[in-house]
């Protein structure tokens, strides 16, 4: 959970901008804790994320809420009449008008062409809905945070897509993204994710390959939470994966050298 000052930091915005997009009722302020302050989950830096672009696009703030909250022809509309206005104004609005264009496809909204290309594919592939909306929310925090080392990541991703027996596994962790705790299924993927892993890691450390983007601890703990938060048989698996000596989900080491 993160104070206001790194959920600013998260988004790109300052302390003060949160505070007046709580004023304006577009970012919901949470209760505070029994220390007195408030704390802010993933989701909250997603919408956030969401707000500051609409405005940086030159959005009044005024239509952000509505634009949010539209349906996909709502969105289009609202976006082509924005168009409208900009093009009467002078050169300086040029580069916001070319921002408002991109935002009539809903996945562009806040993320990069890269993940917009990724998350197309995974269409193509069949993975469902649910388990796009995941990866979609969790770049959009990736995005935010690492901009610069986003391509590289993408082109990881892209490649992962394309390994037939990761695709398999990933489009099985899809299709229990309802499923309970207690789905028989769980076990056998465990198995599979701690043999696929165990393989990938003899093989990185057969060739000397080290990870030359790390990822945050906080932003790891971000994005793990996404996942248990969208999948309820999430704490299951990670547990069934401990058992099997490997711990985490976004960034998945051995127990032994995690201490």
């Amino acid at each position: 959970m993160l104070t206001i000052s790194q959920l600013a930091t998260y988004a790109g915005v300052t302390v003060r901008a949160v505070r007046h997009y709580h004023a304006k009722g577009l970012l919901p302020e949470p209760e505070r804790d029994h220390s007195g302050y408030r704390r802010y989950d993933a989701a909250a830096v997603v919408e956030l994320v969401k707000i500051r672009t609409l405005a940086d696009a030159g959005v009044p703030l005024s239509q952000v809420q509505c634009l949010l909250a539209a349906g996909e022809e709502e969105f289009a509309a609202a976006v082509e009449g924005i168009d409208r206005r900009l093009r009467a104004e002078i050169r300086e609005r040029q580069r916001h008008r070319e921002r408002i264009a991109r935002l009539a496809s809903g996945d562009s909204l806040a993320l990069p062409p890269e993940v917009v290309a990724y998350l197309d594919r995974m269409r193509e592939l069949g993975f469902r809905e649910r388990l796009i909306e995941v990866e979609r929310d969790s770049w959009i925090l990736v995005a935010a945070q690492m901009p610069e080392e986003t391509p590289v990541f993408m082109a990881i991703k892209q490649a992962q897509l394309e390994h037939e027996e990761l695709r398999r596994l990933y489009l099985d962790v899809g299709d229990l993204a309802d499923c309970g705790p207690d789905d028989p299924r769980l076990p056998d993927l465990a198995d599979r994710v701690a043999a696929f892993i165990a393989a990938a890691a003899a093989a990185a450390e057969a060739e000397g390959i080290e990870d030359e983007h790390p990822v945050s601890d906080d932003l790891v703990a971000l994005l793990d939470a996404t996942f248990i938060e969208s999948f309820p048989c999430a704490p299951r698996l990670l547990k069934l994966l401990e058992e099997r000596g490997w711990t985490g989900w976004t960034n998945i080491r051995r127990i032994d050298s995690a201490r």
